[in-house]
Order: C-alpha cells, then sequence, then structure tokens
C-alpha cells in the first residue's frame, strides 16, 4: 500500500506527504527525524488515505499541494478532526 497523508504541525500550518509505510514515516516526523518538519513540532496525524498504486498516490499528493482548491475542500471533510 502506499499512503499520502496531511500532519497537522506546531506552527497551525499543514505538511502533505506520501509514503509506503505510513508508521515509519510517521515516526520519522514525530521524533524529528525529518528535515521537513523537525522545527515545527509537534506533529498530530490528521488524515491519510491509502492506494494500492504509488502512481496515484502520488498524482493524490501532487493535487492536494498544488492545487489549493482541493485540499480547502478536503480541510471541510474533515473540519472536526482539526480541531
Amino acid at each position: 500500500m502506499y499512503y499520502v497523508y496531511i500532519l497537522k504541525c506546531g506552527d497551525n500550518l499543514f505538511y502533505t506527504g506520501y509514503t509506503k509505510n505510513l508508521r515509519r514515516r510517521f515516526t520519522e516526523h514525530y521524533l524529528g527525524k525529518s528535515k521537513s518538519t523537525r522545527y515545527r513540532q509537534p506533529v498530530k496525524l490528521v488524515y491519510y488515505e491509502a492506494y494500492l498504486s504509488s502512481k496515484d498516490a502520488r498524482r493524490r499528493e501532487d493535487m492536494l499541494k498544488l492545487h489549493k482548491k482541493g485540499f480547502s475542500m478536503l480541510k471541510k471533510r474533515i473540519t472536526h478532526s482539526l480541531l
């Protein structure tokens, strides 16, 4: 499986990523071993999607990162999870 995930960081901004091993990758973020979130602690996993194809997961990650409308629609769907 391949995963697209969203973290809510300590600076109240979001980080979107892609991985094959969600548990390992979240642990890296949580322990500050990832450069992208090291100085944005603490991090909280607020959303993820699973895909069988890495191409599908990467396409979805790009859509969430590059198209603000797609990300804002997702935020509306998970409003209560973000509190």
